[in-house]
């Protein structure tokens, strides 16, 4: 999966001590919903979900999971790779100390069965013979983490079905609603700097074995969805896959960017592979003839807002975006 290599070169976590018990907390105004009363959901696989009530011991399997559930005040009991969470997702921090289950590619089902959880929030993106494996072990809610046709409404319903699992359905309400917000608050400062319309193209990178590779954040992807309600232009013109939006090309694919193109990207210091623009390819000479790197429209917007998650990684990409190009 080409999202994962993102953090193929994250080094391997030992598993945590479970030092709290994960619980739900609905808001106060959720908590008339908290009854025990049966739930059935249906899921992205088409599967029924029955829960004897909302889910209080929750397992989530994949990082954009995990963020909705700490969002919607769940403290998940486990977590596939903790501390890559921690690096790349810091708009919603772990509140306690939950389980590390091992990799988002491979968790552990022994590790996982070791939490008797009420509910496994997972995506599509895990091999079926994984959820396979994870139904024998408790209800799981599978989800497709991602679709190029609709990726806010995709996000979204993954953020009402892990609400209706969790008893949080008013607080998924307020994200939604706060989300909104701020596309709105973002496409007004924008405009107001006269950039409405402006060529934007946001991409990540990474190094394997010397070589750079870059991925373009296409019109399908989730951050090149918020982006053109920002009223910015998608200035990629490579293809996406059809479920995460992304593309692909190197170096001298960026010579096809225009001249006025504002160019930003997300790297991260706690995985040195991940942000070539400032390590592998400052000296090096397409990158540095490119027009816009020599007028220094090059951002990079801060570490730790993960482009594949919900509102509140989504509100802090929207004001970075602001904050760099209105600067």
């Amino acid at each position: 999966m080409r999202r994962l290599l993102l953090t193929a070169t994250a080094a391997a976590v030992a598993a945590l001590t479970l030092t709290a018990c994960g619980t739900t907390e609905p808001a106060a105004d959720d908590a008339k919903k908290t009854t025990g009363k049966p739930i059935t959901l249906t899921d992205a696989s088409g599967k029924k979900v029955r829960l004897d009530g909302p889910a209080k011991k929750v397992v989530g399997t994949e990082w954009n999971v995990v963020e909705s559930l700490v969002s919607l005040g769940v403290d998940p009991v486990g977590v596939a790779d903790v501390k890559g969470y921690k690096t790349w997702d810091t708009a919603a921090p772990l509140k306690n100390a939950p389980k590390d289950i091992g990799t988002r590619g491979e968790p552990s089902m022994d590790a996982i069965a070791g939490l008797s959880p009420d509910l496994i929030v997972a995506t599509s993106d895990l091999p079926p013979a994984a959820v396979k494996q994870l139904r024998r072990v408790a209800p799981v809610l599978e989800l497709r983490p991602a679709d190029a046709a609709d990726p806010i409404g995709r996000m979204t319903e993954n953020l009402d079905l892990i609400a209706e699992a969790t008893g949080t359905t008013q607080r998924s309400a307020k994200l939604k609603k706060g989300f909104e917000a701020k596309l709105a608050e973002g496409r007004k400062k924008l405009a107001g700097a006269g950039l409405a319309g402006a060529q934007y193209a946001f991409a990540d990178g990474y190094v394997t074995s010397n070589q750079v590779s870059i991925r373009p954040f296409t019109s399908g992807s989730l951050v090149g969805a918020v982006n053109e309600k920002l009223g910015l232009k998608n200035a990629w013109k490579v293809k996406g896959d059809k479920s995460y939006g992304l593309g692909a090309t190197d170096v001298e694919g960026l010579t096809a960017l225009r001249d006025d193109v504002q160019f930003a990207y997300i790297g991260n210091d706690g995985d040195k592979s991940s942000a070539p623009f400032t390590g592998a390819l400052a000296k090096d000479k397409v990158w540095t003839s490119l027009p816009f790197v020599k007028k220094g429209n090059v951002h990079r917007l801060p570490d730790g807002v993960w482009m594949f998650g919900g509102p509140a990684s989504l509100n802090q990409y929207i004001d970075s975006v602001v904050e760099a190009l209105t600067k």
